[in-house]
């Protein structure tokens, strides 16, 4: 994937992965005998984990499909190749600042999944304008409404994000963390439930 053509398009919107792309017959299973999928897709979660969280949600959605992959998600899984070809000047980068504070992003789609129905979860922290953990993944419950979900998300963001607080401070690279956690959602009933402790269950 060296000479490949570069892509500025990680994934477009209403692509979808399912089990229903999986081989169905022994033509579709002996068309990816020789394509070395599951390994293409470590090498991803490689990059995601170390320094592009920006692959973070496509590269989980390529990796529930390493036992049994069909020629679409090769297809996807070389287009986040040719995706990292086309931005491979992207990079992390931190800012010099007097007080450090954990800011936190947390977002979720709805019942993305097709083969469960499960929603994705994901979440970002900066420190010092630049990011420092990241995650995406299904979650493991069902959700029936879009404001479940995103709280859920939510929820997970905060425990994370506590506790990477508390480990920047037992660092002892600084005198502490003064300021709030603050997590940003992007769905204004999920924040007030948040904020007012109510629950939607």
């Amino acid at each position: 994937m060296k000479d490949s053509s570069p892509s500025v398009a990680l994934i477009l919107k209403g692509d979808k992965l399912h089990l229903n792309q999986c081989p169905r017959n022994d033509l579709e299973q002996e068309q990816m005998k020789d394509i070395l999928y599951a390994s293409a897709i470590r090498s991803l979660m490689y990059a995601q984990v170390c320094t592009r969280p920006n692959i973070a949600f496509v590269v989980g959605m390529l990796g529930r499909y390493q036992s049994n992959p069909r020629l679409d998600h090769w297809r996807a899984a070389k287009k986040v190749m040719r995706y990292l070809q086309g931005t491979k000047d992207y990079m992390l980068i931190y800012g010099r600042t007097e007080n450090l504070e954990v800011v936190g992003y947390s977002d979720s789609d709805f019942a993305g999944c097709v083969d469960s129905r499960k929603s994705t979860s994901g979440y970002i922290f900066m420190i010092a304008n630049g990011a420092v953990s990241w995650k995406s993944a299904k979650q493991t419950l069902i959700t029936t409404s879009t404001i479940e979900a995103e709280f859920v998300s939510c929820s997970e963001a905060t425990s994370h994000g506590v506790w990477l607080k508390s480990f920047i401070s037992e660092l002892r690279i600084t005198d502490s963390i003064s300021k709030p956690l603050r997590i940003y959602s992007d769905n204004s009933v999920a924040v007030f439930m948040a904020k007012h402790n109510k629950s939607g269950s």
